[in-house]
């Protein structure tokens, strides 16, 4: 059966944006097809728990390996992917801007680009200057392209709604498709950034205390969730239990809790 075109898989991913839908974050191909196997719509990858696969802390990862990560999970499936790209790996509008058109040229339908670095959250003019410089890339590509601009205050040690809301709304401005402010501390503050919006909001789950049903964040009007690094870390949440148990019990009770092995591999290609 023929490969979607990248140009299908794109448009695909625009038009899930008319509802409220659930990105489920792949750390490789495997799990990229076991998760389109499952029936989920779109994929996203994710910068720590692509850093994990690689035995490093996030923020580790050259671009060139993430761009290479990317690539792998977009070929794995027919799904439409977004990549988890960080800064784009640049503090420079142009050069981050540059991150933009090699993702597409992998055939990414989408990536993000986040207000921060490591250490601290951009100025408010270098922010929205870097997100412009992305939009001004995105829309001079030949296939459509969904660029989703991030607020990263709560999770930089900010936690300043006020000034998310601000950095949201310019972003939207500037032409960003999707926005995204990770950490918001409770419903009340996920309706007001999304009231605050005419474009598509993702909410971020994963958080301890922070992660809220899919019927709750639709009614609050979230457009799309993410599950950032919460599957890879449920796994190797899973791997650690497994391997306790043979190390200090002697035992193996987890062989019978564990999917057996063909269940798994339905989802591979031969």
């Amino acid at each position: 059966m023929p490969r979607l075109s990248a140009k299908e898989r794109a448009e695909r991913f625009q038009q899930l944006h008319g509802s409220c839908f659930v990105i489920a974050n792949a750390w490789d191909a495997g799990s990229a097809r076991i998760l389109a196997g499952l029936g989920f719509q779109a994929l996203a990858t994710s910068s720590a728990a692509h850093a994990g696969t690689l035995g490093r802390r996030d923020g580790r990862v050259t671009r060139d390996e993430a761009l290479e990560h990317a690539r792998a999970i977009v070929e794995a499936t027919d799904l439409p992917v977004s990549a988890d790209l960080e800064n784009c790996f640049a503090d420079e509008p142009k050069a981050a801007a540059e991150t933009v058109w090699l993702a597409a040229d992998v055939g990414l339908a989408g990536c993000s680009i986040e207000d921060a670095t490591r250490d601290q959250v951009y100025e408010f003019a270098q922010a929205l200057d870097r997100v412009a410089a992305a939009v001004e890339v995105a829309r001079s590509l030949s296939v459509p392209f969904v660029l989703t601009a991030r607020a990263e205050n709560f999770v930089r040690g900010k936690p300043d709604l006020d000034d998310t809301i601000k950095r949201l709304q310019a972003f939207e401005q500037a032409g960003a498709d999707v926005l995204m402010a990770p950490g918001l501390p409770d419903l009340e503050a996920v309706r007001k950034v999304c009231g605050a919006l005419s474009k598509p909001f993702n909410f971020m789950a994963g958080i301890r205390g922070k992660s809220f049903s899919v019927a709750e964040l639709e009614a609050a009007g979230v457009k799309r969730i993410s599950l950032a690094t919460s599957l890879w870390r449920s796994a190797m949440s899973g791997l650690v239990e497994a391997a306790r148990e043979v190390k200090e019990k002697g035992t193996f009770g987890f062989v019978d809790r564990s999917l057996p092995t063909p269940e798994i591999s339905k989802f591979m290609r031969e």
